[in-house]
């Protein structure tokens, strides 16, 4: 597996493997006709969009890592009572 990859399947560098799985085994399922899944595409958007305004929130104050790691999302997302996405 070569390094992009492996950060691409990090829980601690991508909080949205769980949308990508779900969007990739609905193209497997429905044939690759992409309009069947695109409410799994749209979630995976919407989770990316998220996590991205979170690191970008985190950047402008100086909080260090900037995405946060697997079990501080959990927490964070606890928190707010689920995925706000």
């Amino acid at each position: 597996m070569d390094k992009k990859a492996g950060k691409f399947r990090n829980q601690d560098a991508n909080p949205c493997i769980e949308e990508s799985d779900a969007s990739q085994k609905c193209l497997d399922a429905y044939n690759y006709d992409k309009s069947m899944c695109s409410a799994y595409f749209q979630r995976y958007k919407s989770c990316r969009k998220y996590w991205h305004n979170i690191m970008v929130q985190r950047r402008r104050d100086g909080v260090r890592p900037e995405m946060p790691t697997a079990a501080e999302r959990q927490e964070m997302l606890a928190t707010i009572g689920g995925k706000p996405y």
